[in-house]
């Protein structure tokens, strides 16, 4: 398990952005060298983890609890072959670009040492928005995203430092429940009456997620 690239993105300026400002950092690209990685913050207040990494709509992205995000090289490819073109690692707007590693499959609350310094734990999926559509110029994106549901995984900073490029990846803790970066992300879009078995995940599931599967249980019941 390997980490290919840190992609960071700067602000740009494009017209088809949710941000009342007009500027995504969605597009990445590989960075040279070492990044600092630190928790940067509460959501809403502050962006990327990343230092150098630029996150513009703070209200949906950025802050402690998606801190980073991680796909792997393999759904890349995977979504090559499906779309005929060349995607490169970070493609995706994702800040890590993995090899070896199943991160749509990892456990919430999972957590990978990359390099010998930084620490980081699994938080959710990445639910797909306007923005990455339209920065990859696909039609009909959200949903063929949404339905094939390899997500990519957020993560927040357990212990900070530098990683770079060609970085090992250790899995370090594996947690006891089966939720899934990828079942926390049907249960909060297509399968929501998978959402108060994200609970398990205790309080290493996303706020948000937690918040929204106590509230279907308190509506629906389990």
């Amino acid at each position: 398990m390997r980490l290919l690239s840190v992609n960071l993105g700067r602000p740009k300026s494009v017209p088809y952005t949710d941000n009342p400002q007009g500027v995504t950092g969605i597009d990445k690209r590989p960075a040279e060298g070492p990044v600092r990685v630190s928790a940067p913050g509460p959501k809403g207040v502050a962006g990327s983890g990343l230092a150098g990494d630029a996150v513009c709509h703070l209200r949906h992205h950025g802050g402690d609890d998606q801190a980073v995000y991680a796909v792997a090289r393999e759904d890349l490819d995977d979504w090559e072959r499906e779309l005929g073109r060349t995607l490169g690692n970070g493609a995706f707007g994702e800040n890590l670009t993995t090899t070896g590693l199943d991160v749509s499959g990892a456990r919430i609350g999972e957590r990978w040492r990359i390099g010998p310094q930084v620490v980081l734990e699994v938080t959710s999926g990445r639910i797909p928005c306007r923005t990455f559509q339209e920065h990859l110029g696909e039609k009909g994106w959200v949903r063929r995203f949404t339905a094939k549901a390899a997500t990519g995984a957020y993560l927040r900073v357990i212990e900070p430092g530098e990683i770079r490029a060609g970085d090992g990846i250790e899995i370090v803790h594996v947690p006891e429940h089966e939720v899934t970066a990828r079942m926390e992300f049907q249960a909060t879009t297509t399968h929501r009456e998978l959402l108060p078995r994200l609970l398990a995940a205790g309080d290493a599931l996303h706020p948000e997620a937690r918040a929204a599967a106590r509230k279907y249980l308190a509506q629906h019941g389990g």
